[in-house]
């Protein structure tokens, strides 16, 4: 007897049947050969001379159409008009047409009413085929017809996707409750199709305002959603390939539902999600798996979202074990296009938001992740720009300290020196220079750590401070063309439309920001510890701006610009 979870099986791999193959014939093949009364029966059929010039008496083929219509009248040029039909097959076709006209003008509406009958029966249907299971359990002949029935009409309910309209009813009418349920039945296949089903109805690209997909969501999770989905995901085996593809459904639904970070939280709170994901970016597969790819980029999204799923993070260490799977491409990069890359990617991302929390700079510094930043640094490609990432993050704040401390302690400096002098993209100077910041801010004073890091910019005659100063001057040329355009706009807005301002002031900062402002604080900021700390390179800051007529004033005005600007949107790095 077949098993009945085969039944549902969906045919993820494309059919393996040949096409019909249409045989190709040249020309040679219709010619007719005149075959003489002396012809060998096992001849092979080749022409001579002497019978083509035979044949040229000989008609063959079909004959030609005739010069005048036998059952009609013909035109002047002796075509006939029209396609050929009657004018009673003609009368047919029309009649056609309008019965086709009146079926789509009758179509079924889709409203409140039409969502109460299909609701009515997919609750029947949940109804029947849970009475027929109980009833006939180890007789799947006799419930198989009515699973077959709720599998129809279970996925009958993605078109409430393009009707979001519909969502409050749904859940009000506890089709929503229903729906999640089936997430816990016997058959898997009926499961994942549910799943599939939640994760049309959450996705992103619905066009449901937030409160329609907050009605719905809410409905869901009263009916223990997060629970349900972390059980499929345990019983789910990724040999089996439609098993392999519910679970990437649940990782879609779980990246729908952390839209909303309270949702995000609970998931690390109340489930064992973060474990599981950390569990399986740690299996071995021959080649990087959508699945391993995509439970990457889930977990750094639940850390992104959470302060809690982080310190949750922390007591499995998890800045370890991502260390260790990020170990492999300090010298070899992933292929590009490849899951594998934007695996890398993920495991980075996950890592860097980490850094934001004490905890995470201690045990990232117990780690030896600076020491792995920094091969990474002399050695990595695609790992290069990110490793500085990640040191930007780990140095920055009143906690980086300790790093700070750590990173010239295993003579990080030459390398942090070294990638500064090279041109860079804009995001990579930008980090750059944020480690330098954060330590001249966090190394102790009169340390050897600090004295070693001043003496780093005074070599070679200052062309460290030469390098700073580049570069703020390239940003402070694109950020005042952009705020000399910003002035214009600011002139042109009439007294009627004042209030504008306001509201368009979001949009100039992000405009300043992507000219180069940060870069141009942050090279400010080096400058001002150096010439604090350096009358040598004191008088080399001088110099260099009394060349274009500026002088420390300028970097005064832009350190009293940063510091307000801080206060305006709430930002203290405790520097």
């Amino acid at each position: 007897m077949a098993d009945i979870d085969d039944l549902f099986k969906k045919p993820y791999a494309p059919s393996n049947k040949r096409k019909l193959e249409v045989p190709q014939y040249s020309s040679a093949s219709y010619k007719v050969t005149k075959v003489s009364p002396n012809t060998n029966s096992k001849s092979n059929g080749t022409a001579t001379v002497e019978d083509e010039e035979d044949d040229e008496d000989i008609e063959a083929g079909p004959a030609l159409p005739p010069d005048e219509a036998e059952d009609g009248v013909a035109d002047e040029e002796g075509r006939f008009f029209g396609g050929g039909i009657t004018s009673g097959t003609a009368d047919a076709l029309n009649y056609i047409d309008e019965l086709d006209k009146g079926d789509d003008a009758t179509a079924e509406k889709i409203d409140a009413s039409w969502l109460r009958k299909l609701a009515l029966n997919f609750e029947r249907r949940i109804s029947k085929n849970s009475e027929l299971r109980a009833k006939y359990e180890n007789d799947p002949q006799k419930f198989m017809g009515s699973e077959a029935d709720l599998d129809a009409d279970l996925k009958a309910l993605s078109i409430l996707s393009d009707h979001s309209d519909l969502y409050g009813e749904f859940a009000k009418l506890g089709c929503a409750a229903s729906l999640v349920s089936l997430l816990a039945h016997e058959n898997t296949d009926i499961a994942i199709d549910a799943i599939e089903i939640i994760k049309e109805l959450t996705d992103e690209d619905v066009e449901a305002d937030q409160q329609q997909w907050d009605l719905l969501v809410d409905a869901m999770l009263d009916a223990d959603l997060l629970n349900l989905l972390y059980g499929n995901v345990s019983r789910l085996d990724e040999a089996n390939e439609s098993d392999r593809a519910g679970l990437y459904h649940v990782l879609a639904v779980i990246e729908n539902l952390s839209s909303r970070t309270a949702i995000a939280e609970s998931l690390g709170k109340n489930t064992s999600f973060i474990p599981w994901l950390l569990k399986r970016v740690q299996q071995k597969e021959p080649a990087v798996s959508q699945n391993k790819q995509y439970s990457a980029e889930i977990l750094a999204i639940l850390l992104q979202s959470s302060s809690p799923n982080r310190t949750l993070f922390f007591g499995l260490d998890g800045i370890d074990i991502l260390l260790q799977l990020l170990s492999p491409y300090r010298k070899r990069d992933p292929t590009k296009g490849t899951e594998e890359e934007e695996f890398v990617e993920n495991l980075f991302d996950s890592l860097t938001c980490c850094l934001d929390d004490s905890e995470g700079k201690i045990q990232f510094r117990e780690a030896e992740g600076i020491e792995l930043c920094l091969i990474m640094l002399r050695e990595g490609k695609m790992s290069k720009p990110r490793a500085l990432r990640l040191l930007d993050h780990a140095l920055g704040g009143p906690q980086g300290a300790t790093c700070c401390q750590k990173l010239v302690e295993v003579a990080g400096l030459k390398a942090i020196f070294t990638a500064f002098m090279k041109k860079h993209d804009t995001q990579t100077t930008e980090h750059l220079l944020g480690i330098l910041a954060s330590l001249l801010r966090s190394l102790p004073g009169d340390s050897a750590e600090r004295i070693r890091l001043l003496a780093k910019f005074v070599e070679k005659d200052y062309e460290k401070i030469d390098r700073v100063m580049k570069i703020r001057r390239e940003s402070a040329s694109k950020v005042a063309a952009v705020d000399q355009d910003i002035r214009r706009e600011k002139a042109r807005l009439s007294s009627a439309h004042q209030d504008e301002g306001g509201d368009r002031g979001d949009e100039w900062l992000s405009r300043r920001m992507d000219a180069g402002l940060y870069s141009l604080q942050t090279a400010d900021v080096v400058l001002a510890w150096l010439v604090a700390e350096d009358a040598g390179a004191k008088g080399r800051i001088r110099g260099l701006l009394a060349e274009r007529d500026e002088s420390l004033e300028v970097v005064r005005a832009t350190l009293q610009g940063m510091f307000l600007l801080c206060e305006v949107i709430g930002v203290n790095d405790g520097g």
